[in-house]
């Protein structure tokens, strides 16, 4: 008789405990993703996430890194052209001038590899991003309080180091907090809130120039460092994981020179390196030698068409890029990379044939299409080439170094072919560059998308 007595008691001793265990708050785990959510559940379906996925990052810290991303490209745009007039105002000669540019320059094309393996040494990708954006104030308000060459040169040096570590550290935020799944539309998020913020910051830069004064561009340039800094607080740390070599099951991760054999080695990796590299031999030419036409055939409207061009792509880029980014993950990588190396041509051939100065502003929609997929597809290609080594950064900054050297020899090649053959013959030379990219894109580029991903 003390059995059914006995098990009653551990029935209800069970059901007591599953009441307990319901009331229990979620784990410190659980409660560090702050109730992260499936992203079908979000939009009121049933919840269908994969076994294993990332959950979707908060509300909060999916704005965070929007603002984030939106005031880095307010930052940046201070140190453009407004550099070289500021320095033309304050009576620098213009081989003072071209030598602090260069400075910076050389530390921005070496610095990228470097640069990108610190960020996936360190583990907080937090702490380098918030580094590099009060490394960049400080470059701002040295530039505007002391004009002197010792102290700009340094400035000019250290924008650009921070640079190298900026760039991949929002990428590895990126990669961090939504997983590889999700990377494609939160890079056209990225793409969409800098073009942003670039278009408003060159606006609002001119007018403090033009009103104020050239040193005001700089001041700020260093006062945006804190709304930066105040958008990346709202990224929450405990969602962003750290990405670490991996390895199939059973077998030993990847470390050391072994993870980085396996990015040295990777042909999708080498193949894009270089399409890329010849893309930026044809691309970073072409709006510098519009800008010379545009000042030949119209002088007293050249500075608004100019103004235009540049415009014009940054408006299409923030349209596109978030359906960019969606596109890749359902469609794959590789007819995104066709697309945006095939306006590039076409952008050439536009640009050689239209004699109206208004249509070449039109023809820069070409520039923003482009601009769209490479602004998601670089990133997320190199994530895709180097996934499960940890080598994610060092390897975006090795494509980013090949895009240097790409763009440094595209204005040598444009000035040769227009001072001997003419803008009509330099922008045919371009185009001819452009259209074998696209040849190699569609002939060695692989598609870098896991199946699993579709």
């Amino acid at each position: 008789m003390t059995r059914p007595r006995q098990a009653h008691r551990s029935l209800a001793h069970r059901d007591r405990e599953a009441s307990r265990s319901e009331m229990r708050p979620e784990s410190r785990q659980d409660s560090g993703r702050d109730f992260a959510r499936d992203p079908v559940r979000d939009r009121g379906g049933a919840s269908t996430g994969r076994r294993g996925e990332k959950p979707a990052p908060s509300l909060t810290s999916s704005r965070g890194l929007d603002a984030f991303t939106f005031f880095v490209a307010n930052l940046q745009t201070g140190f453009g052209p407004f550099v070289a007039v500021y320095f033309t105002s304050q009576s620098w000669t213009q081989s003072d001038i071209g030598l602090v540019l260069t400075i910076g320059g050389l530390f921005s094309l070496f610095g990228q590899v470097p640069g990108g393996a610190f960020v996936d040494w360190v583990t907080s990708k937090r702490f380098v991003a918030a580094l590099s954006v009060a490394i960049i104030g400080l470059s701002a308000a040295g530039l505007a309080l002391f004009p002197t060459f010792l102290i700009v040169a340094l400035s000019m040096a250290a924008h650009s180091i921070a640079s190298c570590t900026l760039t991949p550290a929002i990428a590895a935020i990126s990669l961090g907090l939504v997983g590889h799944a999700g990377l494609g539309e939160r890079l056209g998020r990225n793409a969409r809130f800098s073009s942003i913020g670039n278009a408003l910051a060159a606006g609002g830069m001119g007018a403090c120039g033009y009103y104020l004064s050239s040193e005001a561009v700089f001041y700020v340039t260093a006062a945006l460092a804190l709304p930066t800094l105040a958008a990346l607080w709202f990224v929450r740390a405990s969602e962003i994981d750290h990405v670490r070599p991996q390895a199939p099951e059973g077998e030993t991760a990847p470390g050391g020179w072994e993870s980085l054999k396996l990015v040295v080695t990777n042909r999708a990796l080498l193949c894009f390196a270089a399409c890329i590299t010849l893309f930026f031999v044809s691309n970073a030419a072409m709006l510098p030698l519009v800008g010379s036409v545009l000042t030949v055939r119209t002088s007293h409207t050249a500075t608004i068409l100019i103004a235009a061009c540049i415009m014009a792509p940054q408006l299409v880029m923030a349209l596109i890029a978030p359906a960019v980014g969606r596109a890749a993950q359902a469609y794959g990588r590789r007819p995104l990379l066709i697309l945006g190396f095939a306006a590039l041509p076409i952008r050439g051939l536009l640009f050689a044939y239209t004699d109206a100065p208004e249509l070449l502003v039109a023809v820069q929609i070409f520039d923003g299409i482009s601009a769209a997929v490479l602004g998601v597809m670089v990133p997320l290609v190199v994530a895709d080439c180097t996934r499960g080594t940890g080598r994610f950064n060092m390897a975006l900054g090795a494509v980013g170094t090949a895009m240097g050297l790409g763009a440094a020899a595209s204005t040598t090649l444009s000035g040769y072919m227009a001072d001997h053959f003419g803008s009509h013959a330099a922008f045919m030379g371009l185009s001819a560059v452009a259209l074998v990219a696209l040849v190699l894109i569609v002939a060695i580029m692989p598609e870098t998308r896991r199946p699993k991903e579709r």
